[in-house]
């Protein structure tokens, strides 16, 4: 099937939004230029109109940095439905602001202005849940930020 030119760009539907709970994060090592930390995920909240739930505890997010601007992310956590069903999700994506000293603030911990920062991830679900298969079977794109000491990520299904 080919594309009509005139049906315009992908659309976006929100699925639901994801407050993540971490702790502080651990380096783990240099290399060529780059630096690796781990951050644990320690629980945290799932709530939308396509799905409401948990995060599980014990995941984490695998993050190098690669120069003064940009960390380039790497998570692999689980979601606990509220009917009880288990969700993986691998998202990786990518966190830049345009200065330097705008990363310094962000990892001093104050909270940027949406303007200073682009925070986006690509996900990816799985799980054997039939009434979650939607969530394996879509693209989604993330739009996350640091909200009030959460990671806050808003997850957009590709129409």
């Amino acid at each position: 099937m080919m594309m009509d030119a005139g049906q315009g760009g992908p659309r976006l539907g929100f699925a639901f939004e994801a407050r993540v709970d971490v702790a502080p994060s651990e380096h783990v090592g240099n290399g060529a230029g780059d630096v690796l930390d781990f951050t644990p995920i320690t629980g945290g909240t799932v709530d939308g109109p396509r799905l409401r739930g948990t995060i599980v505890p014990g995941g984490g997010d695998w993050s190098v940095r690669r120069g003064p601007t940009v960390y380039e992310l790497d998570a692999r956590y689980l979601i606990r439905a509220e009917d009880g069903s288990l969700i993986d999700i691998v998202n990786r994506g990518f966190c830049r602001t345009e200065t330097a000293e705008a990363m310094e603030r962000m990892e001093a911990g104050q909270e940027l202005d949406a303007a200073e920062v682009y925070f986006r991830t690509s996900p990816v679900f799985r799980t054997d849940a039939p009434q979650y298969r939607w969530l394996a079977e879509t693209v989604f794109v993330g739009l996350a930020g640091d909200e009030a000491g959460q990671i806050c990520i808003r997850f957009y299904e590709v129409l």
